[in-house]
């Protein structure tokens, strides 16, 4: 399955993969302080386990970081 990660083209060798199964691969299992939106939509939290990608979706995953 190809899909565009934060304007990048990877390949996942599965063909089903839900937004909590994305996160796990790509390290980002901690949920904390994390937004998903796919396709310009925001995906509340509590559907990640349930939402399954579509081969060539466009995922932005948003870490929320502090600075000063």
């Amino acid at each position: 399955m190809e899909l565009q990660i934060n304007n990048q083209t990877k390949t996942y060798q599965v063909t089903t993969l839900s937004i909590q199964d994305l996160l796990v691969i790509e390290n980002s299992a901690d949920y904390t302080g994390i937004a998903v939106a796919v396709d310009h939509r925001v995906i509340p939290k509590n559907l990640w386990a349930t939402y399954f990608l579509q081969p060539g979706s466009s995922i932005l995953i948003i870490t929320a970081s502090q600075g000063g």
